[in-house]
């Protein structure tokens, strides 16, 4: 998955994360996201809008793919 810049959405959702959230969110980040956060490429906020971004899109295709396996059963 291409690390690209965060929608604005996903930056006010990312700072409004309490403290505790924003580990979790930060435990949870792809090595990837981790490393270049590190180098500075994204600051921290942009880090937490990404993951954010990221797994509402992984949700998304779970959802879509639990919804196709339902529909296979059925039918």
């Amino acid at each position: 998955m291409k690390i690209s810049t965060p929608d604005q959405d996903y930056i006010e959702n990312a700072s409004r994360l309490t403290e505790e959230e924003t580990e979790r969110l930060q435990s949870r980040m792809s090595e990837k996201l981790t490393r270049q956060l590190k180098k500075e490429k994204f600051s921290t906020l942009e880090a937490l809008a990404i993951q954010l971004q990221r797994e509402d899109e992984q949700l998304k295709e779970w959802r879509q793919a639990f919804r196709k396996n339902s529909e296979k059963e059925k039918g």
